[in-house]
Order: C-alpha cells, then sequence, then structure tokens
C-alpha cells in the first residue's frame, strides 16, 4: 500500500481509518528509517487536518501548529503529539470547543499528546520564560486553518531566538551539561538513553538551536546521517517493545538490531556509539564556538574603542614548531606545512594536551586532509610526540578525540579500527575499549615518576587490550599486535619485546595476586619468569593498577592493591637473586678524546654540534630530509658548576635536552688531569638551532659567572608565562638502594620544563655534592634523570645525607 492509499483510508475512515492506516504503516514491513517516519507523519497531518477542518467551520484567526519532533516531521511509533492550537484571542468558546474536538481524539486512540492553546503574544511570552517552550517552537510548522497566523508566529519567534541568543545559548549549554550528567556518556553505556544522554537526540536538536540563532554552527559532516541513525534505533525499540521508551536495556538489544537489520546486539550499540560520538564531538566544537564567539562580542567595543576603531589582530603564541595558540585553542602557525612535516599532527596534539587547550576544528581537518603519512618505522620525533600526547593527563582526552574524528588515528594506528565504539560486556568497566584504553594512559601518566621507562608505561597503557578486536585471548592477540605496532613506531627489539611482554601479561599480576597462593614458592617463581626482569616487572606493577582505575571503582581497592604490591615485591626479590654484572664504561671515541685534549689545552670549553638527518620518506628523492636530532659534544676541564652552566646556556637558546650523559673522562698518557665530557641530544622547541660560537659565547660566561642564567630563565618565564593544562603528577626524588658502589645514584623523575636540569645541576651544586655522571633522558613530557653523586672526598654519600639532598632537590621541584 503507498503513502497516498494509506492517507486516503485515514480520509474515508475517520479515527478508526486513520488507527488501521497507522498500523498497517507501522507493521507493514516495507518502510523503515526517515521514509517511514515522513510517512507517519503525514498520515497524521492529514488526519489531524480533517478533524481541525470538521470542528473550525467558520471560524477564523485559529491554525494548528506541530512542534518539537513532530514539527520536524519526525514520528516515531510511539513519539508523542506536540501541538499547538494557535489564535488571535477573538472567540475564546469557539476555540475551547475546537480544542475539544482535536485533543479527544488523539486521547481515544491512546496516543499521547502534548497540548496548548495560546494567542502569539502568549506563545512568545511563555518561550520567553521557558527554554524548552522555546526550542519547540523553533521547528513549529503549519498543520491547518490560518498560514498567516503561523507564519507570523514562526517568524517572531525565530527573531525573539536571534536577538535573545546571547543569553539564552548559555542555558541550553547548562541544561545539555546537566542533562548529561544525570544520564551519561550515550557512547559508553550498556543501557542509554537514545534521547537524553549525552550525544544523543535532545543534543542534535539542541545543535539545531544553535545553528537557528546564526551565532554558531555545528560541523555538519556526519551530523545528519548520525541522527538518522539514533531515530532509526529508537523506532525499532518502541516496535519491539510496544512502548514509548527511548532505554535500549539489555534484554532487548538482539530484537532492535535484528529490526534495524544488524548481526547483534553489539553490533548495533557499536553503530549507537558510533553515532553519539559525532553528536557528542560536534556538541564541544559548537560550544567552544559560541564561547569564543560570545567572548569576542563582549571585548569587542571596548577594544575598538581602546584601538580608535581599528581592526583588533588576533594573538598567536608559539606552542611547538608550526603550533600555535589562538584565541583558546590550538591553530596551525601560517608557514606549517603539514604535506612537508608528518609528525606535524602528533607535534600538534601533544602541544594541545600538554597546554591543556583544545585542537581547533580547522587545524584538524587540515592535517587529516593534507598531511603525509609518516615513515615506517616513525622519525623519533614522532615517537616522543605521541608519548607527550599520553602523557599529558585528562586533557589527552579531548586531544584524542578531536584526531579521531576526523580519521587520524586509525591512520596512524591502523589496528585501532577493531577496538574503536567496541562496547564491553562485564558490569565493571565504564568505557569501550578505545576509550578504554586512552582512560588507562590517562591513569598511567599519573605513574610515570614510579618507573624509569615512562614511554613505555605509556604505550603499554594504549596498547594493553588492542586484541579485544580479534576473536580468543585478547592478551595473546594483543602481543602479536604490539610487536607489530611497536616496531612500526620505532621502538627498538629490546624495547619492542618489553612492550609485548607487558601486553600479553597485563592481567597476570592482579589474577595472580587474587586466585593464587603467593605462599607458594611456585606461584612467585612462575610470575618472575613470565616476566623477566625488574624493570618489566616495575612497568607491569604501575601498568596493573592504571588498568584498573580506568576500568571502574569496583576493579581496584586497597585490598588488591595491597595483594599485588605484595607478590611484586616476591617476585622482585626472586629476579634479583641473580644480578648481571655491571657493565664496563664504554671508550672514548677518537673524536672525543681530540675534544678532551683540546679542552684542556685551551683551558675553556670546546663543543661540536652536528645536525642529524635521514632521507624524508616517498618517492620524490629530491624531498626535504627528516630531522633525527641534534647531537652535541662538550668537553669542558674539570670544574665545579659544569652542569648547571651547560642546562643554562641550552635552555636561553630554547634548546630541549632529549637525552644527556656526564662523565669525567681521563687524558691519554703522558697528560695528567682530566676533562668532563657532555654527550647529549637536543632540539629545538621550535625555529632554527643557535649557532655552535654562539653557545659556545654563552657556555664561557656561564663558567666565569658574567652570565646571569637564573635572571635571565625568570625574565623570560615572566614575559612568557607558561600555559598549564591538567595537573601533572608530583615529582619524585630517590636514592636507589645498591645501585653502585662508587658513587651514590639519586633518581629523578619529574615533570620536564625549560630549565629543569639547570635548576638540578645548580641544587647539587649547592649541596656540596660532586656529580661524577649524570644520564639525562626525556621521555615524552617526563624528565628521568640519574645522577652519580659523591662527598668533596669522593666517596657515596652516608645513608642520611643522601636522603638529605633527594629531599631537598624534591622541595626545589616542588616549589
Amino acid at each position: 500500500m503507498t503513502s497516498t492509499d494509506v492517507t486516503k483510508e485515514a480520509e474515508d475512515s475517520g479515527p478508526s481509518g486513520y488507527a488501521a492506516a497507522r498500523l498497517r504503516l507501522l507493521t507493514g514491513g516495507t518502510r523503515s528509517g526517515p521514509p517511514r517516519r515522513a510517512a507517519l507523519a503525514g498520515l497524521t497531518d492529514e488526519w489531524l487536518s480533517g478533524l481541525f477542518g470538521a470542528g473550525a467551520a467558520g471560524l477564523r484567526g485559529v491554525s494548528l501548529v506541530a512542534v518539537g519532533g513532530y514539527g520536524r516531521g519526525e514520528l516515531s511509533p510511539r513519539s508523542d503529539l506536540d501541538l499547538l492550537l494557535l489564535h488571535d484571542g477573538g472567540d475564546d468558546k469557539a476555540v475551547a470547543a475546537l480544542a475539544d474536538r482535536l485533543w479527544y481524539p488523539v486521547w481515544d486512540l491512546g496516543l499521547a499528546l502534548d497540548h496548548s492553546v495560546r494567542t502569539p503574544t502568549e506563545a512568545r511570552k511563555t518561550a520567553g520564560e521557558d527554554l524548552k517552550v522555546q526550542l519547540g517552537l523553533l521547528d513549529a510548522r503549519h498543520l491547518a486553518g490560518d498560514l498567516g497566523l503561523t507564519a507570523a508566529l514562526r517568524t517572531a519567534v525565530l527573531a525573539d531566538w536571534r536577538n535573545q541568543a546571547p543569553k539564552r545559548l548559555p542555558e541550553l549549554q547548562e541544561l545539555c551539561a546537566e542533562r548529561a550528567a544525570r544520564q551519561g556518556e550515550l557512547q559508553y553505556l550498556l543501557e542509554p538513553d537514545l534521547k537524553e544522554a549525552r550525544g544523543g537526540l535532545r543534543d542534535a536538536t539542541a545543535l539545531r538551536a544553535v545553528a537557528a540563532s546564526w551565532l554558531a554552527d555545528a560541523p555538519r559532516e556526519g551530523l545528519v546521517d548520525a541522527r538518522r541513525r539514533l531515530l532509526d534505533v529508537r523506532d525499532a525499540l518502541h516496535l519491539a517493545t510496544g512502548r514509548a521508551t527511548d532505554r535500549l536495556a539489555l534484554q532487548e538489544q538482539d530484537q532492535v538490531a535484528a529490526e534495524v537489520g544488524l548481526l547483534d546486539a553489539d553490533a548495533l550499540l557499536r553503530q549507537v556509539y558510533e553515532a553519539a560520538r559525532v553528536i557528542s564531538y560536534a556538541g564541544d566544537v559548537t560550544w567552544r564556538e559560541v564561547g569564543r564567539v560570545l567572548r569576542s562580542r563582549s571585548v569587542r567595543p571596548r577594544l575598538r574603542a581602546m584601538l580608535g576603531g581599528a581592526k583588533a589582530v588576533a594573538e598567536r603564541s608559539p606552542l611547538a614548531e608550526g603550533v600555535v595558540e589562538q584565541d583558546g585553542e590550538v591553530v596551525l602557525a601560517r608557514t606549517a606545512r603539514p604535506d612537508r612535516d608528518p609528525v606535524l599532527p602528533l607535534r600538534a596534539a601533544a602541544a594541545a594536551a600538554q597546554a591543556g587547550l583544545p585542537l581547533s576544528l580547522h587545524a584538524v581537518r587540515r592535517l587529516a586532509a593534507t598531511a603525509r603519512p609518516l615513515p615506517a618505522p616513525w622519525p623519533a620525533e614522532a615517537r616522543e610526540q605521541l608519548v607527550t600526547l599520553l602523557g599529558s593527563g585528562r586533557p589527552t582526552v579531548e586531544v584524542w578525540e578531536a584526531l579521531e574524528a576526523e580519521g587520524l588515528i586509525t591512520r596512524l594506528l591502523p589496528d585501532w579500527e577493531r577496538v574503536r565504539c567496541r562496547p564491553q560486556r562485564n558490569a565493571v568497566h565504564l568505557w569501550t575499549v578505545d576509550r578504554h584504553l586512552i582512560e588507562t594512559a590517562v591513569r598511567a601518566s599519573g605513574f610515570t615518576r614510579r618507573v624509569h621507562r615512562p614511554d613505555l608505561l605509556l604505550v603499554a597503557a594504549l596498547l594493553h587490550d588492542i586484541g579485544k578486536g580479534w576473536p580468543g585471548d585478547h592478551s595473546v592477540a594483543g602481543e602479536t599486535i604490539t610487536r607489530d605496532v611497536a616496531a612500526r613506531i620505532g621502538f627498538d627489539r629490546a624495547d619492542t619485546a618489553v612492550l609485548a611482554t607487558l601486553v600479553r601479561h597485563h592481567l597476570l599480576l592482579v589474577e595472580t595476586a587474587t586466585r593464587r597462593d603467593l605462599d607458594d614458592p611456585a606461584t612467585v617463581r612462575a610470575v618472575a619468569e613470565a616476566v623477566g626482569t625488574e624493570g618489566t616487572l616495575e612497568l607491569l606493577h604501575a601498568l596493573t593498577e592504571a588498568d584498573a582505575l580506568a576500568t571502574g571503582p569496583a576493579a581496584w581497592s586497597s585490598w588488591r592493591g595491597s595483594l599485588v604490591a605484595d607478590l611484586v615485591k616476591r617476585v622482585a626479590a626472586v629476579l634479583a637473586g641473580d644480578p648481571l654484572a655491571e657493565p664496563e664504561a664504554a671508550a672514548p671515541t677518537a673524536e672525543q678524546e681530540r675534544l678532551a685534549v683540546e679542552a684542556f689545552r685551551t683551558g675553556g670549553p670546546v663543543l661540536a654540534l652536528r645536525a642529524q638527518t635521514e632521507p624524508a620518506a616517498g618517492p620524490e628523492p629530491a624531498a626535504d630530509p627528516e630531522p633525527l636530532g641534534v647531537e652535541l659534544l662538550i668537553a669542558v676541564p674539570d670544574q665545579a658548576g659544569v652542569l648547571p652552566a651547560v642546562a643554562g646556556v641550552l635552555a636561553l637558546h630554547r634548546l630541549t635536552v632529549r637525552t644527556a650523559e656526564l662523565r669525567s673522562l681521563p687524558l691519554p698518557d703522558g697528560v695528567d688531569g682530566s676533562v668532563l665530557l657532555l654527550d647529549w641530544r637536543v632540539a629545538a622547541e621550535y625555529g632554527a638551532l643557535p649557532q655552535a660560537t654562539r653557545l659556545r659565547a654563552d657556555l664561557v660566561r656561564a663558567l666565569d659567572g658574567t652570565l646571569d642564567i637564573a635572571g635571565r630563565l625568570a625574565e623570560r618565564d615572566a614575559a612568557y608565562p607558561r600555559r598549564r593544562g591538567a595537573g601533572s603528577p608530583p615529582p619524585r626524588v630517590t636514592v636507589a638502594p645498591a645501585a653502585s658502589r662508587l658513587a651514590t645514584v639519586i633518581e629523578v623523575r619529574a615533570q620536564d620544563a625549560p630549565g629543569l636540569l639547570f635548576r638540578l645541576g645548580r641544587a647539587l651544586e649547592g649541596a656540596g655534592v660532586r656529580v661524577r655522571s649524570a644520564h639525562v633522558s626525556t621521555l615524552g613530557a617526563n624528565a628521568v634523570d640519574a645522577f652519580y653523586v659523591t662527598g668533596g672526598e669522593g666517596a657515596p654519600l652516608l645513608g642520611e645525607e643522601a636522603v638529605s639532598v633527594a629531599r631537598e632537590l624534591e622541595e626545589l621541584l616542588r616549589a
């Protein structure tokens, strides 16, 4: 039966004909989705128009108006009929009688009805007092009666909405936030409310209202399709349950999945989650734009007055190479070339997360459209930027979602597609698989001070459940995937093996601690054999806790934590029972010896600055090379203050220290004395590298005390205060027990920052200790430094003295 046939049946048979035609339309099996909703709205329009015509004979100045979802022509099987009987106030008794002739037939059929009778003035007044009424009127659609009356109201309501937008939009945003707090995130719930949860149909309607204000607009790509999919699922839910419900209960998901032609409930939830994610992201972008516009409007008149009418220029502050902040968002610099800089997407994401700022929609879309793929394996900078992004704490989530919305994540990590929006049927889990992985990285970022290799911890957190997109044991599948991913992003064989072990055994500690007898030597021995090394055990302990905390409140407790800690302590004792011999110090190279002799002969610093590059990926042989980093070799006659002097000069020149080693180098036979050799890898924060001659000149001044490094750094920090994202975990300074027979090893784990190494070096000098060697590394946003120190006579520090020095360093970093 065609829609014309259905409409004619309804016209010919009155209410009973409408009911039969409605039933035939909903159960005929030939219609679904937008066509069925439009046909149902059309059928209802004809029926109500007939009722109106029969009851309003001879009555003027009256019209029947559909509002809300019905006004949009979107009727689900159990949708309310939202109706407004609009009149000019001429004959109240006749209007009341007409209302009875309209409402009672609807109620007699058991249909839900939301109705009102108002004049245009009353409608506008009510809309001004009740935001929900105003939102419904934005979708007003004429059904019958005086078309001019309806058109005038619609025009007036739209004008009111646009005039009042600066006041009403913040109210609407607050309404959305309150609803989200009550209902949760649609894209993660196992039994979601398709309408009320964040990312649901209410939010899609709110975005339409924002667009109608002309103040801002939502990203349109995918939004219409996402909304359609949620409406299709709601239609199927109404038919499956026979109720006007929007909650997708577990017991009904298989039936609803079959109704919409999907394989099973998991496929249904994944489709719902994908749609909700599109709407949620569009909402984030839209509300951010609304805030920007409203702030601009409030500031612009005062700013124009100050500038004498001149147009203000948006301030752009550099964050990283090719990345700047503008108006509270991270955007690409005007000189950025995504087509020639494959690391730019990760660099921009890491800079945004570190600054606690969102990536602009335009920047993400430009990166998605023009950035060329990373070579395999990734260059070192790409890997470091990924680690920085993962280690940035809570801001990582929003930045990751922005990259994922434009397809950049699956381009960087193709295996991500299998876990994206994948539901978890365990009620303990709060998140989908992909969000759980990001949440684990967020939790792990708080444990980076506990481990020697925070980069491995963060990447393992990102990948530990990556096997859930494959059949079989997800830990086994994840191990294989991790080996491939780790090699592709540039980890060496040893680090790849550690990552694979962490993923393979990420459940080992908690399962063993809670399910096995820890007093049985075989239990501890089995864990030790699986883990292999103390370093891997340290990482696995932190990963275990991060994974559990990211799962949900029921997955971790002080009891579980104490059991796992007890197991780790026992396994560590087994692994320490057969310690490896200490490696011998590497012999100096010919260049290092040459620099050392030259430094001793001249009595001043000698340095060599060498850029390292590799050919860019791709068929074009003339393409620009990819920077790998810069090796900086410095030889200085052995004296106090070398470490803070060098570190301070590098900080003044905006050079980031990636790795650093400092050691005393004896001179060749026949030459008395020793030289300090610093072998570092550095990179420019942005812009070009300084010349070696300038570095040396400043280093000479720093060593003789004529360059006030501390004052210069303080002036720069005051002029350009660092942006604060989410709070980083507190620094941690410890004394490594029995790490060396010749020196005391003080380990520092802290947030990397300009001048950090300078401050540490100066503090150690001030504590009266001598730095025999330093092993400094920057892993993502984390500085992990080990200083081998002795007292004035060259002996290791006594226990209390070592603890006191460590405490002083920690207090300095916390200040």
